[in-house]
Protein backbone atom coordinates (compact mmCIF):
# COMPACT_ATOMS: atom_id res chain seq x y z
CA UNK A 1 0.00 0.00 0.00
CA UNK A 2 1.56 3.58 -0.76
CA UNK A 3 0.93 6.18 1.40
CA UNK A 4 0.47 9.86 -0.32
CA UNK A 5 0.11 13.25 1.71
CA UNK A 6 -3.18 14.23 1.58
CA UNK A 7 -4.27 18.29 0.90
CA UNK A 8 -5.63 20.01 3.93
CA UNK A 9 -8.96 20.69 3.21
CA UNK A 10 -10.03 24.47 2.63
CA UNK A 11 -12.17 26.35 5.35
CA UNK A 12 -15.57 26.46 4.43
CA UNK A 13 -15.99 29.59 6.38
CA UNK A 14 -14.18 33.17 6.96
CA UNK A 15 -11.94 33.40 9.94
CA UNK A 16 -12.90 35.78 12.64
CA UNK A 17 -9.80 37.44 11.53
CA UNK A 18 -10.78 37.83 8.05
CA UNK A 19 -14.65 38.41 8.90
CA UNK A 20 -13.07 41.59 11.26
CA UNK A 21 -10.72 42.77 8.61
CA UNK A 22 -13.52 43.64 6.54
CA UNK A 23 -16.01 44.99 9.31
CA UNK A 24 -13.13 46.91 9.79
CA UNK A 25 -12.94 48.47 6.21
CA UNK A 26 -16.30 48.97 5.95
CA UNK A 27 -16.47 50.87 8.86
CA UNK A 28 -13.14 52.59 9.57
CA UNK A 29 -12.05 53.40 6.60
CA UNK A 30 -14.87 53.48 3.66
CA UNK A 31 -17.40 54.62 6.51
CA UNK A 32 -20.28 52.61 5.54
CA UNK A 33 -21.22 51.98 8.70
CA UNK A 34 -21.23 52.84 12.91
CA UNK A 35 -21.79 49.28 13.61
CA UNK A 36 -22.03 46.10 12.20
CA UNK A 37 -22.42 42.58 14.09
CA UNK A 38 -21.77 39.23 11.80
CA UNK A 39 -22.88 35.95 12.71
CA UNK A 40 -21.95 32.51 11.70
CA UNK A 41 -23.05 28.98 11.71
CA UNK A 42 -20.66 26.33 10.21
CA UNK A 43 -19.17 23.19 10.58
CA UNK A 44 -17.61 24.36 13.61
CA UNK A 45 -20.88 25.33 15.42
CA UNK A 46 -21.49 28.99 15.40
CA UNK A 47 -19.58 32.33 16.50
CA UNK A 48 -20.19 36.25 16.62
CA UNK A 49 -17.66 38.66 14.70
CA UNK A 50 -18.61 42.23 15.62
CA UNK A 51 -16.77 45.52 14.77
CA UNK A 52 -18.04 49.69 15.94
CA UNK A 53 -20.56 51.20 18.28
CA UNK A 54 -24.16 51.31 19.36
CA UNK A 55 -24.11 54.91 18.54
CA UNK A 56 -21.88 57.68 16.65
CA UNK A 57 -22.56 59.01 20.30
CA UNK A 58 -22.16 56.12 22.28
CA UNK A 59 -19.35 54.22 22.22
CA UNK A 60 -20.14 50.70 23.81
CA UNK A 61 -19.93 48.69 21.06
CA UNK A 62 -22.16 46.05 19.42
CA UNK A 63 -22.35 42.68 19.64
CA UNK A 64 -24.23 39.34 19.71
CA UNK A 65 -26.82 40.48 21.84
CA UNK A 66 -27.38 44.09 20.26
CA UNK A 67 -31.27 44.82 18.83
CA UNK A 68 -31.78 46.28 15.61
CA UNK A 69 -34.26 46.44 13.69
CA UNK A 70 -34.27 44.05 10.68
CA UNK A 71 -36.71 45.12 8.13
CA UNK A 72 -37.58 43.30 5.52
CA UNK A 73 -35.96 40.01 6.72
CA UNK A 74 -39.11 40.21 8.58
CA UNK A 75 -40.59 38.41 5.34
CA UNK A 76 -39.25 35.20 5.70
CA UNK A 77 -41.06 35.01 9.07
CA UNK A 78 -44.28 36.43 8.08
CA UNK A 79 -43.94 33.02 5.03
CA UNK A 80 -42.81 31.04 7.30
CA UNK A 81 -46.20 31.60 9.90
CA UNK A 82 -48.01 30.94 6.59
CA UNK A 83 -46.44 27.80 6.42
CA UNK A 84 -47.41 26.86 9.77
CA UNK A 85 -51.15 27.97 9.51
CA UNK A 86 -50.95 25.66 6.42
CA UNK A 87 -49.44 22.68 8.34
CA UNK A 88 -51.91 23.66 10.67
CA UNK A 89 -54.55 22.92 8.95
CA UNK A 90 -56.03 26.55 9.48
CA UNK A 91 -55.60 28.14 5.80
CA UNK A 92 -54.20 26.78 2.54
CA UNK A 93 -51.89 28.85 -0.24
CA UNK A 94 -54.94 29.09 -2.45
CA UNK A 95 -57.17 30.94 0.16
CA UNK A 96 -58.11 34.12 -1.10
CA UNK A 97 -56.77 37.20 1.39
CA UNK A 98 -60.48 38.75 0.72
CA UNK A 99 -61.84 35.45 2.81
CA UNK A 100 -59.48 36.47 5.81
CA UNK A 101 -60.44 40.40 5.69
CA UNK A 102 -63.62 41.99 7.08
CA UNK A 103 -66.63 42.02 4.64
CA UNK A 104 -66.41 45.56 4.36
CA UNK A 105 -63.35 45.51 2.39
CA UNK A 106 -64.03 44.67 -0.97
CA UNK A 107 -60.67 43.76 -3.26
CA UNK A 108 -61.45 44.08 -6.99
CA UNK A 109 -60.34 41.80 -9.12
CA UNK A 110 -58.65 41.92 -12.79
CA UNK A 111 -60.29 41.18 -16.27
CA UNK A 112 -60.49 37.91 -15.46
CA UNK A 113 -61.95 37.43 -11.86
CA UNK A 114 -59.11 35.39 -10.59
CA UNK A 115 -58.68 36.29 -6.76
CA UNK A 116 -55.38 37.47 -4.93
CA UNK A 117 -54.58 34.12 -3.05
CA UNK A 118 -52.26 33.50 0.19
CA UNK A 119 -49.44 32.02 -1.44
CA UNK A 120 -49.57 35.04 -4.41
CA UNK A 121 -49.07 37.56 -1.60
CA UNK A 122 -45.77 35.02 -0.17
CA UNK A 123 -44.51 34.85 -3.60
CA UNK A 124 -44.72 38.87 -4.62
CA UNK A 125 -47.27 37.75 -7.38
CA UNK A 126 -50.23 39.39 -6.10
CA UNK A 127 -50.01 42.06 -8.66
CA UNK A 128 -50.31 44.91 -6.08
CA UNK A 129 -47.90 47.49 -6.13
CA UNK A 130 -45.03 47.63 -4.28
CA UNK A 131 -46.76 51.11 -2.14
CA UNK A 132 -50.09 52.09 -1.96
CA UNK A 133 -50.88 55.07 -3.83
CA UNK A 134 -52.62 56.60 -0.52
CA UNK A 135 -49.75 56.58 1.15
CA UNK A 136 -48.56 59.70 1.96
CA UNK A 137 -46.18 59.82 5.27
CA UNK A 138 -46.68 63.14 7.73
CA UNK A 139 -42.57 62.31 8.74
CA UNK A 140 -40.67 60.97 6.27
CA UNK A 141 -38.09 59.78 8.44
CA UNK A 142 -40.95 57.30 9.56
CA UNK A 143 -42.85 57.18 6.48
CA UNK A 144 -45.00 53.81 7.70
CA UNK A 145 -45.87 55.28 11.04
CA UNK A 146 -49.24 57.29 10.40
CA UNK A 147 -50.77 54.35 7.57
CA UNK A 148 -53.19 52.01 9.50
CA UNK A 149 -55.89 49.90 8.89
CA UNK A 150 -58.17 51.89 7.77
CA UNK A 151 -55.78 53.41 5.38
CA UNK A 152 -55.02 49.77 4.05
CA UNK A 153 -58.73 48.88 3.85
CA UNK A 154 -59.92 52.24 1.99
CA UNK A 155 -56.48 51.46 -0.84
CA UNK A 156 -57.71 47.87 -1.41
CA UNK A 157 -61.43 48.64 -1.76
CA UNK A 158 -60.28 51.37 -4.31
CA UNK A 159 -57.70 49.57 -5.94
CA UNK A 160 -58.24 48.56 -9.53
CA UNK A 161 -55.98 46.43 -10.68
CA UNK A 162 -53.94 46.62 -14.09
CA UNK A 163 -53.16 42.64 -14.26
CA UNK A 164 -54.03 39.60 -12.75
CA UNK A 165 -52.18 37.98 -9.84
CA UNK A 166 -50.03 35.19 -10.86
CA UNK A 167 -48.72 36.41 -14.28
CA UNK A 168 -45.96 38.45 -12.95
CA UNK A 169 -43.40 38.72 -9.84
CA UNK A 170 -43.49 42.43 -8.03
CA UNK A 171 -41.47 42.48 -5.05
CA UNK A 172 -44.77 44.60 -2.73
CA UNK A 173 -44.14 45.39 0.83
CA UNK A 174 -48.31 46.09 0.24
CA UNK A 175 -48.46 42.60 -0.14
CA UNK A 176 -46.49 41.18 2.61
CA UNK A 177 -48.25 44.15 5.34
CA UNK A 178 -51.99 42.60 4.07
CA UNK A 179 -50.18 38.62 4.11
CA UNK A 180 -49.26 39.61 7.98
CA UNK A 181 -52.47 41.84 8.38
CA UNK A 182 -54.16 38.46 7.12
CA UNK A 183 -52.31 35.99 8.88
CA UNK A 184 -52.90 38.15 12.42
CA UNK A 185 -57.03 38.25 11.85
CA UNK A 186 -57.23 34.52 11.02
CA UNK A 187 -55.56 33.53 14.41
CA UNK A 188 -57.12 36.02 16.71
CA UNK A 189 -53.76 37.73 17.27
CA UNK A 190 -51.89 40.78 16.54
CA UNK A 191 -49.30 40.11 13.89
CA UNK A 192 -46.19 40.27 16.90
CA UNK A 193 -47.88 37.95 19.03
CA UNK A 194 -48.15 35.44 16.54
CA UNK A 195 -44.17 35.73 15.61
CA UNK A 196 -44.19 35.49 19.24
CA UNK A 197 -46.42 32.24 19.89
CA UNK A 198 -45.43 30.29 16.67
CA UNK A 199 -41.71 31.15 16.09
CA UNK A 200 -39.58 33.67 18.91
CA UNK A 201 -40.92 31.03 21.74
CA UNK A 202 -40.49 27.66 20.12
CA UNK A 203 -36.61 28.65 18.83
CA UNK A 204 -35.64 30.39 21.80
CA UNK A 205 -35.81 33.76 20.37
CA UNK A 206 -36.03 35.82 23.79
CA UNK A 207 -34.51 39.23 21.82
CA UNK A 208 -37.58 39.14 18.60
CA UNK A 209 -40.14 41.47 18.80
CA UNK A 210 -41.59 44.73 18.09
CA UNK A 211 -42.20 46.68 20.95
CA UNK A 212 -38.88 48.18 22.80
CA UNK A 213 -38.57 45.97 25.83
CA UNK A 214 -36.95 47.39 29.18
CA UNK A 215 -34.59 44.31 29.12
CA UNK A 216 -33.47 45.99 25.83
CA UNK A 217 -31.94 49.05 27.38
CA UNK A 218 -28.22 49.50 26.96
CA UNK A 219 -28.28 46.94 24.48
CA UNK A 220 -30.33 48.79 21.51
CA UNK A 221 -28.71 49.79 18.72
CA UNK A 222 -29.24 53.51 17.19
CA UNK A 223 -30.01 53.63 13.45
CA UNK A 224 -27.82 56.18 11.48
CA UNK A 225 -29.19 57.54 7.66
CA UNK A 226 -26.39 57.02 5.16
CA UNK A 227 -24.64 60.41 6.07
CA UNK A 228 -24.25 58.82 9.53
CA UNK A 229 -26.58 60.94 11.37
CA UNK A 230 -28.65 59.48 14.08
CA UNK A 231 -32.06 58.82 12.61
CA UNK A 232 -36.18 57.76 13.68
CA UNK A 233 -36.35 54.04 14.37
CA UNK A 234 -39.93 52.90 11.90
CA UNK A 235 -42.89 52.24 13.02
CA UNK A 236 -44.48 49.49 10.25
CA UNK A 237 -48.62 50.51 11.09
CA UNK A 238 -50.91 47.97 10.04
CA UNK A 239 -47.72 46.60 7.49
CA UNK A 240 -45.82 45.27 10.32
CA UNK A 241 -45.67 41.69 8.34
CA UNK A 242 -43.14 43.28 5.68
CA UNK A 243 -40.67 45.05 8.10
CA UNK A 244 -41.45 45.68 11.80
CA UNK A 245 -39.56 43.27 13.70
CA UNK A 246 -36.21 43.67 15.89
CA UNK A 247 -33.96 41.21 16.68
CA UNK A 248 -30.53 40.66 17.40
CA UNK A 249 -27.81 38.59 15.61
CA UNK A 250 -28.17 35.38 18.40
CA UNK A 251 -31.44 35.15 17.89
CA UNK A 252 -31.29 35.47 14.10
CA UNK A 253 -28.54 32.45 14.27
CA UNK A 254 -30.71 30.23 16.08
CA UNK A 255 -33.63 31.37 13.29
CA UNK A 256 -31.00 30.16 10.76
CA UNK A 257 -30.45 26.91 12.90
CA UNK A 258 -33.96 26.18 12.17
CA UNK A 259 -34.30 26.94 8.78
CA UNK A 260 -30.85 24.93 7.76
CA UNK A 261 -32.31 21.92 9.07
CA UNK A 262 -29.82 21.89 12.13
CA UNK A 263 -32.31 22.49 14.82
CA UNK A 264 -35.15 20.19 14.86
CA UNK A 265 -38.53 21.74 16.31
CA UNK A 266 -42.37 21.89 15.72
CA UNK A 267 -41.71 24.27 12.56
CA UNK A 268 -39.63 22.05 10.57
CA UNK A 269 -42.24 20.92 8.08
CA UNK A 270 -43.05 24.71 8.17
CA UNK A 271 -39.39 25.25 7.11
CA UNK A 272 -39.42 22.91 4.60
CA UNK A 273 -42.60 24.04 3.01
CA UNK A 274 -41.39 27.74 2.44
CA UNK A 275 -38.42 26.99 0.58
CA UNK A 276 -40.88 24.15 -1.62
CA UNK A 277 -42.69 26.96 -3.51
CA UNK A 278 -40.98 28.52 -6.16
CA UNK A 279 -41.46 31.19 -8.69
CA UNK A 280 -39.02 31.64 -11.68
CA UNK A 281 -37.38 35.22 -11.27
CA UNK A 282 -35.63 37.07 -13.84
CA UNK A 283 -33.35 35.33 -16.28
CA UNK A 284 -33.62 32.25 -14.52
CA UNK A 285 -30.90 32.49 -12.29
CA UNK A 286 -32.84 33.00 -8.82
CA UNK A 287 -36.06 31.70 -7.58
CA UNK A 288 -38.53 33.28 -5.36
CA UNK A 289 -39.77 30.71 -2.58
CA UNK A 290 -42.45 31.59 0.55
CA UNK A 291 -40.55 34.82 1.65
CA UNK A 292 -36.83 33.27 1.03
CA UNK A 293 -34.42 34.04 -2.44
CA UNK A 294 -33.03 31.39 -3.76
CA UNK A 295 -30.49 32.35 -6.16
CA UNK A 296 -27.59 30.96 -7.74
CA UNK A 297 -27.67 27.18 -9.20
CA UNK A 298 -26.11 23.24 -8.24
CA UNK A 299 -22.98 23.80 -5.16
CA UNK A 300 -23.14 27.65 -5.14
CA UNK A 301 -26.75 28.53 -4.56
CA UNK A 302 -27.76 30.23 -1.67
CA UNK A 303 -30.90 31.24 0.33
CA UNK A 304 -30.98 34.72 1.90
CA UNK A 305 -32.97 37.52 2.24
CA UNK A 306 -32.27 41.29 2.72
CA UNK A 307 -33.42 44.24 4.50
CA UNK A 308 -33.26 48.12 5.41
CA UNK A 309 -35.24 50.45 6.59
CA UNK A 310 -34.23 54.24 8.03
CA UNK A 311 -31.20 53.37 9.99
CA UNK A 312 -30.47 49.84 9.57
CA UNK A 313 -29.60 47.60 7.03
CA UNK A 314 -29.59 43.45 7.55
CA UNK A 315 -28.71 39.90 5.50
CA UNK A 316 -29.62 36.63 6.46
CA UNK A 317 -29.02 33.58 4.61
CA UNK A 318 -27.18 30.25 3.83
CA UNK A 319 -25.66 28.06 1.22
CA UNK A 320 -27.22 24.48 1.42
CA UNK A 321 -24.05 23.03 -0.25
CA UNK A 322 -21.68 23.89 2.54
CA UNK A 323 -23.92 24.33 5.28
CA UNK A 324 -22.93 27.74 6.19
CA UNK A 325 -25.34 30.38 7.47
CA UNK A 326 -24.35 34.26 7.70
CA UNK A 327 -26.27 37.08 9.45
CA UNK A 328 -25.40 40.52 8.98
CA UNK A 329 -26.47 43.46 11.18
CA UNK A 330 -25.39 47.18 10.44
CA UNK A 331 -26.86 50.28 11.97
CA UNK A 332 -26.85 52.45 9.43
CA UNK A 333 -28.45 52.61 5.90
CA UNK A 334 -25.77 53.12 3.39
CA UNK A 335 -25.69 52.24 0.23
CA UNK A 336 -22.75 49.93 0.96
CA UNK A 337 -24.59 48.24 3.31
CA UNK A 338 -24.25 44.21 4.57
CA UNK A 339 -25.39 42.79 1.51
CA UNK A 340 -21.79 41.50 -0.12
CA UNK A 341 -20.32 40.89 2.97
CA UNK A 342 -23.24 38.06 3.59
CA UNK A 343 -22.79 36.93 -0.30
CA UNK A 344 -19.30 37.14 0.18
CA UNK A 345 -19.26 34.87 3.32
CA UNK A 346 -21.56 32.96 1.98
CA UNK A 347 -19.39 32.29 -1.41
CA UNK A 348 -16.24 33.98 -1.45
CA UNK A 349 -15.82 33.69 -5.23
CA UNK A 350 -18.05 36.75 -4.74
CA UNK A 351 -16.34 39.96 -4.36
CA UNK A 352 -17.01 42.54 -1.72
CA UNK A 353 -18.94 45.99 -3.25
CA UNK A 354 -16.19 48.53 -4.05
CA UNK A 355 -15.47 51.28 -1.85
CA UNK A 356 -18.45 53.75 -2.97
CA UNK A 357 -17.44 57.04 -4.38
CA UNK A 358 -17.47 60.17 -1.60
CA UNK A 359 -20.18 62.78 -2.77
CA UNK A 360 -20.02 66.02 -1.23
CA UNK A 361 -23.29 68.85 -1.48
CA UNK A 362 -22.00 72.01 -2.82
CA UNK A 363 -24.30 75.05 -1.98
CA UNK A 364 -27.13 76.97 -4.39
CA UNK A 365 -29.90 78.86 -4.40
CA UNK A 366 -32.97 77.38 -3.57
CA UNK A 367 -34.86 79.53 -6.05
CA UNK A 368 -33.17 78.10 -8.79
CA UNK A 369 -34.29 74.52 -8.24
CA UNK A 370 -38.00 75.40 -9.96
CA UNK A 371 -35.76 74.69 -13.08
CA UNK A 372 -35.89 71.30 -12.38
CA UNK A 373 -39.08 70.64 -10.99
CA UNK A 374 -41.73 68.65 -12.75
CA UNK A 375 -42.17 64.51 -13.89
CA UNK A 376 -40.40 62.32 -16.06
CA UNK A 377 -40.58 59.36 -17.54
CA UNK A 378 -38.42 56.77 -17.20
CA UNK A 379 -40.35 54.17 -18.67
CA UNK A 380 -44.19 53.56 -19.90
CA UNK A 381 -45.55 52.86 -16.21
CA UNK A 382 -42.84 54.39 -14.34
CA UNK A 383 -42.09 57.84 -13.76
CA UNK A 384 -39.61 60.23 -11.48
CA UNK A 385 -41.10 63.42 -10.11
CA UNK A 386 -38.95 66.07 -8.81
CA UNK A 387 -40.46 68.65 -6.61
CA UNK A 388 -39.50 71.66 -4.09
CA UNK A 389 -40.29 70.95 -0.09
CA UNK A 390 -38.94 74.69 1.53
CA UNK A 391 -35.75 74.70 0.85
CA UNK A 392 -35.34 71.20 -0.12
CA UNK A 393 -34.97 69.43 -3.56
CA UNK A 394 -36.66 65.42 -3.58
CA UNK A 395 -37.46 62.85 -5.67
CA UNK A 396 -40.10 60.09 -5.62
CA UNK A 397 -40.34 57.33 -8.25
CA UNK A 398 -43.45 55.32 -9.04
CA UNK A 399 -44.43 53.35 -5.63
CA UNK A 400 -41.46 54.20 -3.99
CA UNK A 401 -41.17 56.94 -1.01
CA UNK A 402 -39.58 60.23 -1.65
CA UNK A 403 -35.93 60.64 -1.42
CA UNK A 404 -34.38 63.66 -0.88
CA UNK A 405 -31.38 64.98 -3.54
CA UNK A 406 -29.00 67.66 -2.64
CA UNK A 407 -26.45 69.25 -5.74
CA UNK A 408 -23.06 68.62 -6.52
CA UNK A 409 -22.50 70.13 -9.30
CA UNK A 410 -24.72 72.76 -11.48
CA UNK A 411 -27.53 70.67 -12.43
CA UNK A 412 -26.22 67.48 -10.99
CA UNK A 413 -27.37 65.84 -8.16
CA UNK A 414 -26.97 62.94 -5.56
CA UNK A 415 -29.07 61.03 -3.07
CA UNK A 416 -27.95 59.97 -0.24
CA UNK A 417 -29.50 56.79 0.36
CA UNK A 418 -28.97 55.19 -2.31
CA UNK A 419 -26.78 55.26 -5.01
CA UNK A 420 -28.24 57.03 -7.51
CA UNK A 421 -27.56 60.57 -9.43
CA UNK A 422 -29.67 63.02 -11.79
CA UNK A 423 -28.14 64.83 -14.43
CA UNK A 424 -30.86 67.70 -15.82
CA UNK A 425 -30.67 68.94 -19.48
CA UNK A 426 -31.57 72.91 -19.10
CA UNK A 427 -31.84 75.04 -21.68
CA UNK A 428 -31.08 78.52 -21.26
CA UNK A 429 -33.00 80.52 -19.46
CA UNK A 430 -35.83 77.45 -19.15
CA UNK A 431 -36.95 74.48 -17.45
CA UNK A 432 -35.05 71.00 -17.82
CA UNK A 433 -36.14 69.51 -20.37
CA UNK A 434 -35.14 65.93 -19.38
CA UNK A 435 -33.05 64.11 -16.70
CA UNK A 436 -30.82 61.09 -17.15
CA UNK A 437 -30.90 59.30 -14.13
CA UNK A 438 -27.50 57.38 -12.89
CA UNK A 439 -27.77 53.89 -11.38
CA UNK A 440 -26.32 50.70 -10.85
CA UNK A 441 -24.13 51.61 -13.62
CA UNK A 442 -26.81 52.52 -16.26
CA UNK A 443 -27.75 56.02 -17.52
CA UNK A 444 -31.33 55.89 -18.06
CA UNK A 445 -32.70 58.91 -20.05
CA UNK A 446 -36.07 60.75 -18.89
CA UNK A 447 -38.04 63.43 -20.84
CA UNK A 448 -40.52 65.69 -18.83
CA UNK A 449 -44.07 64.95 -19.20
CA UNK A 450 -45.25 67.53 -16.93
CA UNK A 451 -44.70 70.25 -14.41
Amino acid sequence: MTLTATAQAEPLSATDDEILEILTERIDEQKQSVGIVVGIIDANGQRVVAHGRLAKDDPRPVDGNTVFEIGSVTKVFTALLLADMVERGAIRLETPVAQLLPESVAIKAAADGMPITLKHLATHMSGLPRLPDNMVPADDTDPYADYGVAKLYTFLSGHQPTRQPGVQHEYSNLGYGLLGHALALQSGLSYEALVSERIAVPLGMTDTAITSRPEWKGRRATGHDAGLEPTSDWDLGALQGAGALRSTANDLLAFLQAAMGRKSSALTPAFTAVLAERQPLGDGNAEQALGWVISGRGDTQIVWHNGGTGGYRSFVGFRPSTGVGVVVLSNTATEAGVDDIGVHLLDKERPLAPAPVQRVAITLDPATYVAYVGTYRLAPDFDLTVFRDGDRLFAQATGQRRIEIFPEAEHRFFAKSVDAQLTFEVPAGARAASLTLHQDGQDNPAPRVSD
